[in-house]
C-alpha cells in the first residue's frame, strides 16, 4: 500500500509538472526551429533571435516594457516599503484597518476589475493613456506584493538592535537608517524583482491603461499570435521567460539568504 501510494504521488507529480511546463519546453525547443512554419522541425537555428534585432515594433515594446517595469518597481517599493511600515511600525491608529484593507485590495482584485477601474478613472480627470498611465496602473497592483514582502520581514525584526543603536548615541533616525535599512535591505530588494517581473508580464491591466506608443511586449505579443506564431514570437517569448526565470531564482536566492541570517 505504501508503495502504491507512493507510485501514485510520483505520478501525479510528474503529470503535474508536465501539463505545467511541457508546453513551455515546446516553446523554446520551437524558437530554434529553422523553418518559418512552426509546426515543422527544419533544424536547429539560431536565425530568428539575430532576427529580433531588425524587428523593430517588437524591439521597441520590449524597450517601453522594460521601461515601465524598472520606473513601477521602483515606486512600487517605495509606496509598499511605506506602507509596511506604517503597518508595523505606528502602532494602532485610527484608520489603521483602512488603510490596511485599501493597501491589499489590489492583491485579491481581479486584473479586469483593476484595469477597468483606472481606465474610468483615466478618462473621469482626463488624463491621456499612454506610458505614465500603464506605469500609475502597475504601480497599483504592484505596491501590495512589495508590503506584504517588506512587512512580513518588519514583524520578525529584533527591535532591540535599533534600541541597542540608541543606547550607543545614535539618533532614531540614524539608528533606522543603518540598522534597520540593511537588514531589511534583501526583502526590499525582493519585493523590487517581483514587482518588476509582474510588471513585465502583464497584459490585461496594460491593455486598459495604454495608449498611443505605450504597447507593451505582452501586448504586441498577444496582438501578433492572434494573427498566427511565428518564430520570431517564440525567440522573443524565450527571451521574455530566461528574464523571468532569472528574476524569480534571484527573488529565492536573496528570501532564503535574508531568512538564514535572520
Amino acid at each position: 500500500m505504501k508503495r502504491g501510494l507512493t507510485r501514485f504521488n510520483v505520478t501525479s507529480l510528474v503529470l503535474g509538472m508536465a501539463f505545467l511546463y511541457l508546453p513551455i519546453l515546446i516553446l523554446v525547443i520551437y524558437s530554434f526551429n529553422a523553418s518559418r512554419l512552426v509546426t515543422v522541425w527544419g533544424g536547429f537555428s539560431t536565425h530568428w533571435y539575430r532576427g529580433l534585432l531588425s524587428n523593430g515594433p517588437l524591439m521597441q515594446s520590449a524597450w517601453i516594457s522594460l521601461q515601465l517595469g524598472i520606473v513601477s518597481a521602483t515606486l512600487a517599493t517605495i509606496i509598499g516599503a511605506a506602507l509596511a511600515l506604517a503597518l508595523t511600525r505606528l502602532g494602532p491608529f485610527r484608520g489603521r484597518g483602512l488603510l490596511a484593507f485599501l493597501g491589499f485590495a489590489p492583491l485579491v482584485m481581479p486584473e479586469i476589475i483593476t484595469g477597468l477601474s483606472l481606465l474610468l478613472l483615466f478618462i473621469v480627470i482626463g488624463l491621456d493613456r499612454g506610458f505614465w498611465t500603464v506605469a500609475i496602473a502597475h504601480v497599483t497592483f504592484t505596491s501590495c506584493f512589495v508590503a506584504v514582502i517588506v512587512q512580513s520581514r518588519l514583524v520578525s525584526f529584533d527591535r532591540s538592535l535599533e534600541e541597542a543603536a540608541v543606547d550607543l548615541g545614535a539618533t532614531p533616525a540614524a539608528a533606522f537608517r543603518l540598522v534597520t535599512i540593511p537588514i531589511v535591505l534583501p526583502a526590499i530588494a525582493a519585493g523590487w524583482m517581483l514587482a518588476f517581473t509582474l510588471s513585465l508580464d502583464d497584459l490585461v491591466i496594460a491593455s486598459f491603461t495604454s495608449g498611443p506608443g505605450a504597447t507593451t511586449l505582452p501586448m504586441r505579443i498577444y496582438s501578433q499570435v492572434r494573427l498566427g506564431v511565428t518564430p520570431e514570437i517564440n525567440a522573443i517569448s524565450t527571451l521574455l521567460i530566461a528574464i523571468v526565470t532569472v528574476t524569480v531564482l534571484a527573488i529565492t536566492i536573496t528570501l532564503k539568504r535574508e531568512n538564514s541570517t535572520g
